[in-house]
């Protein structure tokens, strides 16, 4: 049913605690606020979805729309509270996985005991994306991976799907159809891979370019860009690389590839391009690195290759949970932020990666630094959980070039939330009275007992989620202000 203008909600106003990651190891909370987000659809794509105000400590959500713009009216203001005003509800930005292969999303969970990165590509992956240029299989496919991705709590993730131009145009429909941000790269490879599953350098360019075109000329969805894709250099050409390149240079489009991933991968990069200096060098010669490449894995990389990703402003997307299953190294991540190498967010690297969630991601990201840190035996390498949760927000957004737009509440930026609630009825976590409804009595009753136990602070309810929640606890996704039908 259409709505006459004079009901429409133009005005949502959010109202329940707050709380984001505003910078690397500082968590925000703010109680009691409310936010609120032009829903007019009638204004620019710039303005739909933003935030345009931000009040702390707020008692009447509604009187504060009012005050913000005194135009509008009950008619066309709709607010939105939390689902529960206990303090295990709380709105947190919505995650960002800055990579993640939707083709490979039925491999989940399959990745072979004594499997490393070239050997899993040849047994499992290689196929799989193939048979993707079955369109009814793609369709089931990727409305999973997205569903999935969504019921998560990512409201943006960066797509790597397969050759097939069709397939990848499949993708795209889907995302702009369930409402996520995303970027859609079509894989371009024309060299050292199986001849069942492989392009000219020819093919991959034009199929670069009708897929562009498709996005931007007839999607037309703000939410949905294309982003450039060379698998990784030894499946890619120079001359495919630097062909794509000249693309995404002209067209300021994102780049997204694989780096330095696997010892033997290193290995063979050196003997295919030995006139490079290194695997990060390979790029830069080629033209891919720029402020919106996004290098995933970067676990094996000298100090050399750093400072090349720095002077690039490229970023990097750490994906420990593949980087564990396949054996491939310990991503050496607080020790890169130290150094001057601030762009890094999380992927979840499906299906190296197991699961399709950043919260996991970001729980196996804390797990790995802590190996590291007691191999190098050096505190340094261990990352808190208020860094992680920047990695899986603020930090992707910086990987994405998008910090500007999201990551996390502020005016101006885009309305990308999820809510969560920690004892929501499908809940796994466990909570007692004492802790979260400021009842001490437990303790008093019991004489014998020589502590009174204390109610959870803000912090300790965040690290509950952090080490045991999960898709149950994400109750609503919001991307650019619009409620996700999937959760």
């Amino acid at each position: 049913m259409t709505r006459s203008k004079n009901t429409e909600k133009i005005f949502f106003t959010f109202y329940g605690t707050f709380i984001d990651t505003p910078e690397f190891g500082v968590i925000r909370i703010r109680h009691n606020t409310a936010i609120g987000v032009c829903m007019n659809s009638t204004e620019s794509a710039d303005k739909y979805g933003t935030i345009k105000f931000i009040i702390e400590n707020c008692i009447d959500p509604y009187s504060a729309t009012l005050e913000f713009d005194s135009t509008l009216t009950e008619n066309n203001i709709k607010i939105i509270k939390s689902s529960d005003p206990r303090k295990t509800c709380f709105y947190f930005p919505g995650f960002i996985d800055t990579h993640i292969h939707a083709s490979q999303y039925p491999n989940c969970g399959i990745i072979g005991d004594n499997s490393t990165l070239l050997d899993w590509l040849n047994t499992y992956t290689f196929p799989t994306e193939a048979a993707l240029k079955h369109l009814p299989y793609a369709s089931q496919v990727y409305y999973k991976v997205v569903s999935n991705t969504l019921r998560n709590g990512t409201t943006t993730a960066s797509y790597f799907t397969t050759i097939d131009l069709d397939a990848t145009k499949m993708m795209a429909k889907i995302c702009s159809k369930l409402g996520q941000r995303a970027m859609i790269g079509k894989v371009c490879m024309d060299q050292n891979s199986p001849e069942y599953y492989i392009e000219t350098c020819q093919e991959s360019v034009d199929s670069l370019l009708k897929l562009i075109n498709y996005i931007n000329d007839e999607l037309c969805d703000p939410l949905v860009k294309p982003i450039v894709t060379p698998r990784f250099a030894p499946s890619c050409s120079s001359d495919l690389m630097t062909e794509i390149s000249k693309i995404a240079q002209k067209q300021s489009l994102h780049i997204q590839t694989h780096l330095s991933e696997n010892f033997n991968e290193i290995k063979w990069v050196k003997e295919l391009f030995p006139n490079c200096e290194n695997y990060t060098d390979v790029y830069r010669q080629n033209g891919l690195l720029s402020r919106k490449t996004v290098l995933a894995h970067s676990i094996h990389l000298s100090n050399k290759e750093i400072d090349i990703i720095k002077q690039t402003h490229s970023g990097i997307s750490h994906c420990p949970i593949s980087n564990t299953t396949l054996t491939s190294g310990e991503c050496p991540v607080k020790q890169m932020y130290l150094y001057g190498l601030d762009k890094i967010g999380l992927g979840t690297d499906v299906s190296a990666g197991y699961s399709c969630s950043i919260l996991e991601s970001a729980r196996a990201a804390y797990s790995v630094s802590r190996h590291l840190s007691i191999k190098q035996n050096d505190p340094i390498c261990k990352l808190t959980i208020k860094e992680c949760l920047f990695l899986a927000t603020m930090g992707g957004a910086k990987v994405l070039d998008m910090d500007q737009l999201i990551g996390s509440f502020e005016v101006g930026k885009k309305f990308d939330c999820q809510e969560i609630d920690l004892q929501s009825p499908q809940s796994t976590i466990d909570f007692f009275d004492w802790q979260v409804l400021g009842n001490s009595t437990v303790a008093k009753k019991e004489p014998q007992l020589d502590v009174q136990l204390g109610e959870f602070d803000t912090n300790e309810i965040l690290s509950k989620w952090f080490f045991n929640g999960d898709d149950r606890n994400v109750v609503n996704v919001w991307v650019n202000g619009k409620k996700t039908s999937t959760v």
